[in-house]
């Protein structure tokens, strides 16, 4: 029976780790890769494409996994609902950002806030939930600061893709924290909340002749479409994950898609990166090892 148990786990860890790769190869690469193959369309309309058809991806999952009894409950919660939507607003922000940050040219900033992310979380967590830091924590915050810091002096002003990245995706987690629902049944509400906006603005588009998706390019049509699901695959992707795995290891691996999006920028598509922005990422990423160390080392059973 022990044997058959530990078969039985090592069985669950393994899928858990493919789950999370292909989350995390998803945001690092093909989500970056998709968003360049729309560049020639305005951030806005990739952003409200991408609203209604991850709504509808999210609705066909719903349906499938029979979850709408947990959707309508969470529907007529107030204080779900209020909270769902305060998120909503705040990941399309961090959508619209990414967007335009992929297709002006930024993704090493990209790389650089989903970096500092973790980091800011932290900080977050003692700012909003009273949570302690041990000393580990603080020397790895005050690194990352002085990384950003490096970038802000060396170019004159600050890298605000970054942190606008960063700041917006940190509070959307600590916003859903709060939300005590499934994550398939947060985004759908989230992406529902948004839709109505969405479609307002893509009639508008329609009505002026500024539309670009449905004028017979068939290519084009297909990839608005599949924003949908390049949306809400990794979150399922990372959902399923986080169920087999240690959060230990969802945060090891957390980092491959940052840098991913870095290697693309850098080796695929020329951004710039100098020996400062190498000092720079060089102490975030001296911050990073300090912060998951101590976590390593705090996460009961490790």
């Amino acid at each position: 029976m022990a044997l058959e148990s530990e078969a039985s786990e090592a069985r669950r860890s393994r899928a858990g780790v493919l789950y999370a790769l292909a989350a995390f190869f998803m945001w690092g690469l093909a989500v970056p890769l998709h968003f360049k193959l729309l560049s020639s369309l305005p951030p806005l309309q990739i952003l409200a494409h991408r609203i209604v058809w991850a709504s509808l991806f999210a609705l066909g999952l719903i349906f499938a996994f029979r979850q709408w009894g947990k959707l309508v409950e969470a529907v007529f919660s107030g204080r779900h609902l209020l909270l769902l939507g305060v998120s909503a607003g705040l990941i399309a922000i961090n959508w619209l950002i990414y967007i335009w940050a992929v297709n002006s040219g930024h993704l090493v900033q990209t790389s650089l806030g989903y970096f500092i992310n973790p980091l800011l979380n932290v900080v977050l967590g003692v700012l909003f939930l009273r949570e302690r830091l041990r000393p580990a924590q603080v020397a790895a915050c005050l690194l990352a600061a002085t990384g950003v810091l490096v970038l802000a002096v060396s170019s004159g002003e600050m890298p605000w893709v970054a942190l606008a990245l960063a700041c917006s995706f940190g509070f959307y987690g600590l916003v859903r924290k709060l939300v005590l629902v499934p994550p398939l049944v947060g985004f759908c509400i989230e992406s529902l909340l948004l839709t109505p906006l969405a479609l307002g603005y893509l009639a508008v588009t329609f009505a002026d002749g500024s539309a670009a998706a449905f004028r017979g390019n068939l290519g084009l049509d297909l990839l608005l479409v599949l924003t949908g699901f390049s949306t809400a695959a990794p979150l399922i992707w990372f959902a399923a994950a986080a169920h087999r795995l240690k959060l230990s290891t969802i945060g090891l691996l957390q980092y491959l898609a940052p840098s991913g999006q870095l290697a693309l920028g850098v080796l695929v598509y020329g951004e710039a990166f100098g020996w400062v922005d190498a000092i720079a990422f060089g102490l975030i990423w001296t911050a990073l090892a300090i912060y998951t160390a101590s976590a390593l080392r705090s996460a009961p059973g490790q």
